[in-house]
């Protein structure tokens, strides 16, 4: 007769699997994202912008099927100011990471603010052990220590310190804190909302802010071409709706701290990705970095519970 413990844990394995394989192509979604962003024709706060509205509508009729579904226990609908209060905290958090990011990139450089935008797993180790009493091992610290490594390694070339660039490195790591501040967020909401939810109601309070933003900013709000909105459609549904989606979908099965350390993969990514499409050089350093992001992604998941 087969233990009756197998099959929840056979269950419970397989299910951290598929989250794994989600959060990891998640990364690989939104890699593409300064991709966009760099060929996009409106400005930098109006691009997120858009990234954000043009998502919504896709994401909110995925919500409104999934109304039409029996509700189960891991999936409620918000019923309470509460419960909005904490949706528009991961909004307000993710509009805080693109609005603080985008103005980064004017007072330092964009090596600058790309790298220290990835120290979120930072904030989110410790955030996660204090407020979700998440087990952090010596292997998991060691392997995110690793990753965030191979991120200097990979934009250390790129990266230079200046007593002129100190106010937008500041703003670069502040906009790792918001980042943070999502990733935590939309962990916690995981826990009795929808992936589909969780993304519709965040990404209301996100445009909700950027729009004001971009204009009091005086940038270009609309896109010029055709191929400008194709541009803002491929952000949108492709690296928001399709990549963060996958994101926040594997933040209810693995820990918000081992998330943060394989979203390093990100910039990774990016980098190959700006040199298949944009000719960017990858130098010989650079692929050591990426390739040292892997081993601390690696040992991160090996060191995490």
């Amino acid at each position: 007769m087969p233990d009756a413990t197998a099959i929840p844990i056979d269950h419970a394995s397989r299910t951290q699997r598929v989250a794994l394989i989600a959060l990891l192509l998640g990364a690989l979604g939104i890699a593409f994202a300064p991709i966009f962003v760099r060929l996009s024709d409106v400005g930098p706060v109006a691009t997120g912008f858009w990234r954000m509205a043009l998502a919504t509508p896709v994401l909110a009729l995925w919500m409104v099927g999934e109304s039409r579904q029996p509700t189960g226990r891991a999936s409620r609908r918000p019923s309470s100011l509460a419960d909005y209060g904490r949706l528009s905290l991961a909004g307000l958090c993710f509009a805080g990471d693109l609005a603080v990011w985008h103005t980064s990139i004017r007072y330092t450089s964009v090596a600058n603010a790309t790298l220290l935008a990835n120290f979120a797993p930072l904030f989110v180790a410790p955030a996660a052990w204090f407020l979700f009493k998440e087990r952090i091992t010596g292997r998991f610290v060691l392997g995110m220590l690793l990753a965030l490594g191979g991120a200097v390694v990979l934009m250390g070339q790129s990266f230079q310190l200046s007593a002129d660039h100190l106010f937008g490195d500041a703003l670069g790591l502040l906009t790792a804190v918001f980042y943070a501040g999502y990733i935590l967020s939309v962990g916690h909401l995981r826990a009795e909302f929808s992936t589909a939810t969780i993304m519709t109601w965040s990404g209301v309070i996100t445009a909700a802010v950027l729009l004001p933003l971009g204009l009091y900013d005086g940038e270009a709000m609309l896109p010029a071409t055709a191929a400008g909105w194709l541009v803002l459609a491929g952000l949108a549904l492709f690296s928001h709706a399709g990549g963060q989606s996958l994101i926040a979908y594997a933040l209810a099965h693995l820990p918000a701290s081992f998330s943060s350390v394989s979203l390093l993969l990100q910039p990774a990514a990016a980098a190959i990705l700006a040199w298949v499409l944009l000719n960017e050089p990858l130098g010989t350093l650079q692929a050591v970095g990426a390739a040292v992001i892997l081993m601390g992604i690696l040992m991160a998941r090996r060191g995490s519970r």
